[in-house]
Formats: structure tokens, sequence, C-alpha cells
């Protein structure tokens, strides 16, 4: 544990899981999982009251059909084996025309019913995936830094699926088989109370014989969605980085991981299927051999024709008396009638237990608490008024400030947006008790360009998460011209931060509608005007329609070079009066780094500027540069007081040691 701690605080970045491990997953299902799933339900209450009229018609017609043999033999054929009319004949007919169209009303009560739980079930989804979507945006980054993307992804596909399957199928399907039970059960009493009792004790101790069964199923289609989030991140992840893979043949060793993860995925699925798969078969058999009892009980009970006279039972509420050929049969298909239901319902316990199982992963992803966003200075547009004091407008001035509100006196204060960034005494740990940064104290005044230098892990990409609150400090005070960033509102701090990272992220779209990702009300001349400030205009003009070529897989047609000025013009279009530049050039040729330092001089002329660079030469001309050393500032000064000093900076620069 040491050694990892260790080598975490030298790395310097968010913790992650180790590889093989999930992070926070749920380990049962959630009691409260069905009471929150029917919360959704209720916003379809016409739909679902119709779905249940047609149940209960299906249901019942099912019931129907079995009663249907007693009367058939009773009172048509046992009467025309004995004595042939051509009346009676003409009353069977009718008799069997009536009960096909019974039979074709519980065919198309299952078809309207069915239909209408599939759109239910992708409107419920469609509400499921949304509240999910708006939720993730408001997660902190640190959610995002603990899981892979495969895992979060799995969320809107493999638990969405199984959940639509069971809202789509499993629930009408159980109601159905409930209600078919309830009648069933009303129907077998009619024809003989004792034989119903029979079946109703022998199902009762199959299902007590079963429970654990259905109970160990649940567990591991549980374990079997999340071994297949494991499976699906690990997928994402060796997709994107085949070249990678390639480059150093790791084929075989990647195989290797695969196979591990997919035989626990193998193992969980195959223990709750089998746990599942094992209920169809008992309740297969129990239920023929019910059948069988049931044939030769009611068939005693026909041929004595003596009931439980002797122990004083009144005859006519036992019906025992009065069992003939029709009501054996009556209830024999009653009792199939009556066991297929509780056989459905155990086979369905697969669905139900994996639809649960991605429901508990889905709704512990709606639970993840929100970003906290409690500051009450905001950004507005301003002006100045006629004695140069600073104002609230609508209009587009250009000029903007943080409009503080005090609640101590009631009064408004409003501060130009100038962009001066201080840090002073600053302690942060993305994990208690692991402190990544120490005692950092710097600032930046508007217009200055301030350089962090130092090795893979100092804390250089931290201070500037620092800055756009994607963590809070430990200790300390970020202030933000003058104003304690922890008052502001994150989303207005935000909007006055431009940053360039290393990896661009391009979306699938034309390329004015990724520039203009930076500041989604900005016209296409505005767009056009910051694809020029970022050296962009020219080759952007030379694609094969311009503005309005179509990028998609992360702009894979477009060189490092490219898709690097185009994140410096989405950028640019924001006008933000602070800029974070994230080692914006490390992964890019020397020849293109020119031609992208141009563009992102242009963009940071007259704006306060933080750099990340491991190319020292593009740090020269900075204000001041800090130089890092696991999480401690050691050395700062511009570039010509740093070289004089001959400390760590000048060892960099003159290739005595390596950042790395």
């Amino acid at each position: 544990m040491a050694e990892e701690r260790n080598s975490r605080e030298k790395q310097n970045t968010p913790p992650r899981p180790p590889r093989g491990v999930m992070m926070r997953g749920p380990k049962k299902i959630d009691k409260n999982t069905v009471k929150r799933l029917l919360g959704y339900f209720k916003k379809h209450k016409l739909a679902l009251f119709i779905v249940l009229l047609m149940i209960i018609l299906g249901a019942a017609v099912s019931v129907l059909s079995s009663m249907f043999w007693q009367y058939l033999i009773r009172d048509y054929i046992e009467p025309l084996a004995a004595e042939y009319t051509s009346e009676l004949f003409a009353k069977l007919v009718g008799f069997i025309l009536t009960f096909a169209a019974v039979y074709l009303v519980g065919v198309l009560s299952t078809l309207v019913y069915s239909q209408i739980m599939a759109i239910v079930a992708h409107k419920i989804l469609r509400e499921i995936r949304d509240e999910m979507f708006e939720h993730m945006q408001t997660i902190p980054v640190k959610y995002f830094d603990e899981k892979s993307y495969g895992d979060i992804m799995s969320f809107y596909t493999n638990d969405t699926d199984t959940l639509n399957f069971m809202v789509a199928q499993t629930v009408p399907q159980t109601i159905s088989s409930v209600l078919t039970l309830l009648f069933a059960f009303f129907s077998m009493l009619s024809i003989s109370v004792w034989l119903t009792i029979f079946v109703i004790l022998y199902n009762l101790g199959i299902l007590m014989f079963s429970k654990n069964l259905m109970f160990k199923s649940g567990d591991f289609f549980v374990k079997q969605q999340t071994s297949m989030a494991r499976v699906n991140g690990f997928v994402e992840e060796m997709a994107e980085g085949q070249k990678v893979i390639k480059v150093f043949n790791h084929e075989k060793k990647f195989e290797e991981e695969f196979d591990e993860r997919n035989g626990e995925l193998k193992k969980n699925a195959t223990k709750a299927n089998v746990y599942a798969g094992i209920m169809g078969p008992i309740m297969n058999a129990t239920g023929q051999i019910l059948y069988v009892l049931v044939a030769l009980i009611g068939g005693f009970l026909a041929i004595s024709n003596t009931g439980v006279s002797a122990i004083n039972y009144n005859l006519t509420l036992t019906g025992m008396n009065a069992l003939d050929v029709g009501a054996i049969v009556s209830f024999l298909t009653l009792t199939k009638t009556f066991s297929r239901p509780l056989n459905q319902m155990a086979q369905q316990v697969n669905s139900i237990a994996s639809a649960l199982a991605g429901a508990t992963r889905i709704f512990a992803m709606i639970d993840e608490k929100s970003e906290v966003n409690d500051g009450y200075v905001t950004l507005v547009r301003a002006k100045k008024g006629e004695n140069g004091e600073i104002v609230e407008t609508t209009e587009r001035t250009g000029m903007w400030a943080w409009k503080h509100p005090h609640s101590a006196d009631n009064t408004i204060t409003y501060t130009e947006l100038k962009g001066d960034i201080r840090m002073e005494n600053v302690d942060f740990a993305y994990v208690e008790g692991e402190t990544v940064l120490h005692d950092i104290s710097l600032y930046a005044k508007p217009g200055q360009k301030v350089a962090f230098v130092g090795a893979t892990g100092a804390g250089k990409t931290t201070i500037t998460n620092l800055i756009n609150r994607f963590y809070d400090i430990e200790d300390g005070k970020i202030r933000y011209d003058g104003i304690n960033i922890n008052k502001i509102n994150k989303v207005d701090l935000r909007h006055s931060l431009g940053i360039v990272l290393q990896d661009v992220n391009l979306f699938t779209g034309t390329v004015m509608e990724n520039i203009r990702y930076g500041k989604l009300d900005a016209t296409d001349e505005e767009c056009i005007a910051a694809a020029k400030l970022a050296n962009a205009d020219g080759f952007i003009r030379m694609l094969p329609d311009g503005y309005n070529t179509v990028l998609t897989g992360d702009g894979s047609g477009l060189s490092q070079g490219q898709r690097q000025l185009i994140s410096i013009a989405r950028a640019a279009v924001a006008d933000p009066p602070v800029m974070i530049l994230d080692e914006a050039t490390s992964s890019i040729d020397t020849r293109t780094e020119a031609i992208v330092q141009k563009g992102m001089d242009a963009l940071m002329e007259g704006r306060t500027v933080f750099v990340i660079a491991h190319r020292l030469s593009t740090v020269r001309n900075s204000n001041v540069i800090i130089v890092l050393d696991h999480g401690r500032i050691i050395e700062r000064g511009t570039h010509d007081q740093l070289l004089e000093q001959k400390g760590t900076y000048w060892k960099l620069y003159t290739g005595a040691f390596e950042l790395e």
C-alpha cells in the first residue's frame, strides 16, 4: 500500500481503480429499486390502465378455455353419444363458434397490450436515459476519473436493454400470470374445493423448495451485470489503443487479460443462468407429477362417487359427489392453467433479476452526488456609467463584471472581469491524507503569461484543475479578481476561462459546429474570425466542404496539428480573459508546433495565460516560469533569471536531465 501511495503521489494524478477492479459498483439489488421503477410507470396511467384491462381479458379467456371442456363434454358430447339429434349438434356447433370468438378476443387483447407495453417501455427507457444523461452532466470530474468510459457506456446499453425487456415483456407477463392464477383458483374452487386445496398445498411446497434458487440467481445476475460492464470498459480501452498495442506487440498480453475478464463474466453469467435455468425443469417436472396425481385422485372420487359423507361434510359444498368426466377434464386443464403461470414466473426470475441488477446500477449512478455549486457571485455584461462606475447591462459591450451580492447589508458590488488570478498557501489532496500540492502561492496579473514546468506528476495540471474548480482545495485561498473562487458560481467561473488541452476532443459535426462549441451563440463570422486568429482558416478552406466539412471519429481525417488548431479556434471564439494551455503542442512535430504556436500567441495576446509545457522553448517569453517538483514550487522567475540561478530549470533547459 505504501508503494502504491508513493507512486500515486509521484504521478500526482487522481487515483484510478486498479486494472480489473470496479469502483463503487452496487453489490446487491437495492430494496427501493422496484419502488423507484414504479415511479416511472405512474406517468403512463391511461396506457397502463388499458393494458391492465387487456391483460384481465386475456387471463379470463385463458381460464374460460379450460372450463370449456366441462360444458362441452357434459352438455354436448355425452348427450350426443347417447342419442344423436340435429338440434343438439347445431347447438354444439354454435357453442364451438362462441368459444372460437372468445379465443379471438383473447388473442387480440394479448396483441393490443403487447404493442402498448412496447411503446410505454421505450418511453420509460427514454425518460431514464434522459435523466441519466442530464444528471451525468452534474457529476464532479472525480467520478469520471475513477470509472472507465466503457463502464459508463454500459449504463446506456446493457443495463437499459435488460430493463427494457423487463418493462415491455416480463412485467405484463407477470401480471397476466398472477391474474390467471387467481381466475384459475376460483374456477377450480367451483369444481372441487378439496382438489383445489391439494393443488395449492402442492405448489406452495414446490415454491418453498425453490425460493433459495431464486435468491441465488438474483445475486449472480447482479455480478453478471458488473462483470459485463468491466468487459465493455476493457474492450473500449483496447479499441482506442490498438495502435499502441500493435506497435509494442502486446496482443497476446491483452488477449490473456481479456480472457480473464471474459472468464469472470462467463462464470457469473453461467451461475446466474444455471440457477435460473433449474427453475424451468423443476416446475415442469413437478407440474407433470401434479397433473398425474390430480387425475388419479379425481378419477377415484368420480368412480367411488362417495365424497366424504362419512365425516358429515356437505357434499354440495365439496362438490366431490358431483365430479364427472367433464369436471375432471376441466380441472386437469385448470391445473395446468394454474401451474403454467407459476412456471412462467419462475422462468421470469432470470429477466427480473438481470433487469433489477441493471436498474440498481443505473440508480446508483443517478444517485451520485451532483457537483456542489454554492457560488453566488455571477458574471454579467457590464459597461461604465456616467460617473465611471460599473453598471449591469444587457448590451454586448465586450465588458464583463462580477456581480457580488452582500447579504450583510443587501448591497451589490460590481468588479470588472480582468483575469487576476492568485493562489495563497494552497494545499490539495485527491485522496484524504495524501497531499499532492503543498503550500502553493502564485499570482498572475491581467495580461501576464505564467508557465508551469516540471516532471510528469509534479502538480502542473492539478493547479489548473483547481482554478477551474474541478476539485476544491483543502487549505489556502484562490482569488479571481480579488474574489474567493469558492464564492463564484462554477458555471460563470468556467465561462471566464478558456482551455486548450493536449488531447483534443472533436465532436461529430461540421468544422463550424466544432468551433462554435466554444460559444454556442457565436455567428459564422465570429467563428471564421476565431479560426483566422488561430491560424486555422487556411487549411479549413482547403477541406472538401470548407467550414461545412463533417468531422467524424474525433476528427480522424485531420492531422494532430489541424485538430489542435480547431481546438484553439474553439477557445478563441469564447473570447475568455483567462486561458489555460495544457501541453497543447507536446504531441505534434516541430514544424507543426511553429504553426500552432503562432495561433496560440495570437490567442494569448492581452489575456492572462497559464501554460503547461514540456518543450521549454514555448515558455521562454513567459512573464514568470514556475518550476514544480512533487507538488512544491522550487523555483520561480523569468527565463533569464532562472538560467542565471543555474538550478533545476537551467539543468532542464541545457539538457542536464530530462523532464520525465
